[in-house]
C-alpha cells in the first residue's frame, strides 16, 4: 500500500477547470465516500481550497488507484477522465510525501509562504477522519506534514514575506485606512479577510452571511480588536454594499452569491470587489458595472506571475531554498521511518516464533526430565531465552537499519523466507494498531 496524490491547481490548469472540479463543503462527504468505495482505495482525504483540489489516497496499485481517483475527480468536474488528464498532476509514494510536505509549507501556493494552507490541510484531515476515511497511514502522514509545515515557517521566516491570497487581492484596493468593508462569508477565509483588513487600517467591517449567528460571531471577533463591526443577514446584502468601499466575497457557495442587482447606484463612488470564491462568488457581469473593480483569483495569479517574472529578491530565494532543503530532509527521514516500520511486524513475528520454539523445547525437557529440580529448570529456561535473545538482537536491529537505508531489498520477505515464517504472521502482529487512536487530535 502506498500514498497517491492526484490533483489540479493554479499551476496545472485554468481557473475555469479549477472551479468545475472544486469540492464544496456540502459535497465533501459524498466525494469522500465515492473515493473510499473505489476498488483500489483504502484511505483518502481531499484538500480543496481557492486554488487547488487534491486527493491523497492510500492505494493498492498505482494504475488502479489513479484510475479510481481520476474518475471521481472527472465526475465532480462534469468531464470525462480523458478530458481532465491534461490538467492533473500525479505523485506516488515518496513523491507524494514530498508534495504534501511542500504544499503544507506554502511552497506550492499562489503566494509562496502563505500559512493558511497549513490550517486547510488540518481541516481536510479532520473532515476525512469524521467521515471515517482515514486509517493509520494517512494519520501518520498528516501528523508529520503539519509538523514539517510549522518547522518550515519557524526556521525560514518564509511566511513573513508573502501573507496570503487575501492580502494580494486587497492590494488592488487603494487606501483602505478608515474605509468601510463588507465581508461576504463568515468561514475561515472570512476570518482571514478580517485580519488582513484590520492590518490595512480599515475603519469599519460589516459581515454578511447566510447563517446570522456565524456572521455575528465574526463581527464580535472583529470588534474585540477595536474595529467597528456589525453583522447583517443575506437579504440585506445590497444595503450593506451600498455603504462599502471594498467587498471581500468568500462564501464557499457552489453558485454566485453577489449579483449585479446587489450593486445599487453609488453616485460616483468607486467599489472594489475581491472574489476569492472557488467556484466564483460574484457574477461575472458585475465587472461591467461602471465604477466597480472586480479582483478575482485570476487577477491574483497574474499579479503573482508578474512578481515571479521580476527580480523576486535574493532574500526570498534564499529562504525558499532553505525551506526546500528542510522538506527534502524531512522526506528522507519520513521514508526511512516508514521502511523501518514495514519490517517491524516481521521482526516481531520472528521473535514470537523464537519464543514459541523455546517454550516447546522447555516443555519437551520437562517431559523427558520430570524429576529435574525446579530451581534448575527455571535457570535453564532463563539461560535458553537469553541465548536466543542475544542471537536475534544484532540481526533484527541491523535489518531495521538496512530497511531504513534503502528500498532496493525487501528485508521483511527475506526474514520470512530465511526463518520459514507464516506470511500472515506479520499482519496478525500489526493488526491491533492498524488504525489511529480516535481520541488523538491533530496538532
Amino acid at each position: 500500500m502506498s500514498v497517491l496524490a492526484v490533483g489540479l491547481s493554479h499551476r496545472s490548469t485554468d481557473m475555469t477547470t479549477l472551479e468545475r472540479a472544486a469540492v464544496g463543503v456540502g459535497e465533501l462527504g459524498k466525494v469522500l465516500h465515492q473515493l473510499q468505495q473505489a476498488p483500489h482505495v483504502s484511505e483518502v482525504m481531499v484538500v480543496s481550497t481557492c486554488n487547488r483540489t487534491e486527493v491523497y489516497a492510500v492505494v493498492e496499485t498505482f494504475h488502479g488507484g489513479l484510475n479510481d481517483v481520476s474518475e471521481v475527480l472527472a465526475g465532480q468536474a462534469g468531464l470525462e477522465p480523458a478530458d481532465l488528464y491534461d490538467s492533473l498532476y500525479v505523485h506516488y509514494a515518496g513523491a507524494a510525501v514530498e508534495h504534501i510536505f511542500s504544499v503544507a509549507s506554502g511552497l506550492d501556493s499562489m503566494v509562496v509562504g502563505e500559512t493558511q494552507i497549513l490550517g486547510q490541510v488540518r481541516g481536510a484531515y479532520a473532515d476525512a477522519r469524521e467521515a471515517g476515511t482515514v486509517g493509520r497511514t494517512l494519520h501518520e502522514l498528516v501528523q508529520t506534514t503539519l509538523r514539517v509545515g510549522k518547522r518550515v515557517h519557524s526556521e525560514t521566516g518564509l511566511d513573513k514575506l508573502g501573507a496570503s491570497v487575501v492580502s494580494q487581492a486587497l492590494a488592488e484596493a487603494p487606501q483602505l485606512a478608515g474605509k468601510h468593508a463588507v465581508i461576504l462569508g463568515a468561514g475561515s477565509m472570512g476570518a482571514l479577510s478580517a485580519s488582513q483588513l484590520r492590518k490595512a487600517g480599515i475603519g469599519e467591517i460589516t459581515v454578511v452571511n447566510r447563517t446570522e449567528s456565524n456572521a455575528a460571531r465574526l463581527a464580535e471577533s472583529v470588534a474585540a480588536h477595536g474595529i467597528r463591526a456589525q453583522a447583517r443577514p443575506m437579504d440585506e446584502l445590497a444595503d450593506a454594499i451600498a455603504l462599502a468601499d471594498v467587498v471581500v466575497a468568500c462564501t464557499g457557495s457552489q453558485d454566485a452569491v453577489l449579483l449585479p442587482a446587489h450593486i445599487l447606484p453609488r453616485a460616483g463612488r468607486s467599489l472594489v470587489i475581491c472574489d476569492l470564491g472557488l467556484p466564483h462568488d460574484v457574477d461575472k457581469a458585475v465587472r461591467e458595472i461602471e465604477g466597480v473593480l472586480l479582483v478575482d483569483l485570476d487577477t491574483v495569479r497574474r499579479r503573482m506571475d508578474e512578481v515571479a517574472a521580476g527580480t523576486g529578491g535574493t532574500s526570498t530565494a534564499k529562504q525558499t531554498a532553505k525551506a526546500n532543503g528542510i522538506v527534502l530532509d524531512e522526506v528522507r527521514e519520513y521514508l526511512a521511518g516508514q521502511r523501518s516500520a514495514e519490517v517491524t511486524p516481521t521482526v516481531t513475528a520472528l521473535r514470537r516464533r523464537a519464543a514459541e520454539v523455546v517454550d516447546a523445547e522447555l516443555l519437551r525437557m520437562d517431559n523427558r526430565l520430570p524429576d529435574l529440580d525446579g530451581a534448575v529448570r527455571e535457570e535453564v529456561g532463563r539461560t535458553v531465552r537469553r541465548v536466543v535473545d542475544k542471537l536475534l538482537h544484532a540481526p533484527t536491529v541491523r535489518v531495521k537499519q538496512l530497511a531504513a537505508e534503502t528500498d532496493d531489498t525487501d528485508y521483511a520477505n527475506a526474514l520470512r523466507e530465511l526463518f520459514c515464517l507464516d506470511p500472515q504472521a506479520p499482519a496478525v502482529v500489526a493488526s491491533p494498531s492498524a488504525k489511529p487512536e480516535t481520541g488523538q487530535e491533530v496538532q
